[in-house]
């Protein structure tokens, strides 16, 4: 009897070994570091798995095929970077936008992204007072009427 609870959690410890393992393994495999265009040019960033923020060159955008090559720029300094992925690229990947790129650097210099994420800095500001809708000094709105008396 008690050779069979010692197989029983020798079985139970492998596996909950293998279940650690996979579980960090998949863990190193998916972190992703965040890094500027400065900082991946600088040479002190690892050439693996990354995320590379910046601004879209204006006028760098070239669309062929199913892939897109633009520039990714920071300062006076920018990397080629080449969509190589499935998705849909957001509407506002456009010129000027600010734009993380996830994927490698290849020994080329080339950066092949897999994933990007674009915003246009000017639709998230504020709009000044004074513009778009007028404040509300009028009384708050009556329900309107049902019909039935």
């Amino acid at each position: 009897m008690g050779s069979k609870k010692l197989k029983f959690g020798f079985g139970i410890g492998i596996i909950l070994a293998v279940v650690v393992w996979e579980a960090i393994s998949g863990f190193q495999q998916s972190k992703t570091y965040y890094v500027t265009v400065n900082e991946l040019l600088s040479g002190r960033v690892a050439h693996q798995r990354l995320r590379v923020g910046g601004i879209v060159a204006p006028g760098s955008i070239q669309r062929k095929g199913g892939t897109v090559s633009f520039r990714l720029a920071q300062d006076a300094q920018s990397i080629p970077v080449v969509y190589v992925g499935t998705d849909t690229l957001p509407d506002t990947f456009t010129d000027r936008a600010q734009a993380i790129v996830d994927g490698q650097l290849t020994a080329s210099g080339e950066f092949r992204a897999e994933k990007i994420q674009a915003k246009c800095a000017s639709k998230y500001e504020a709009k000044p007072q004074g513009q778009g809708q007028a404040a509300n000094t009028s009384a708050p709105a009556q329900p309107a009427p049902s019909g039935a008396q």
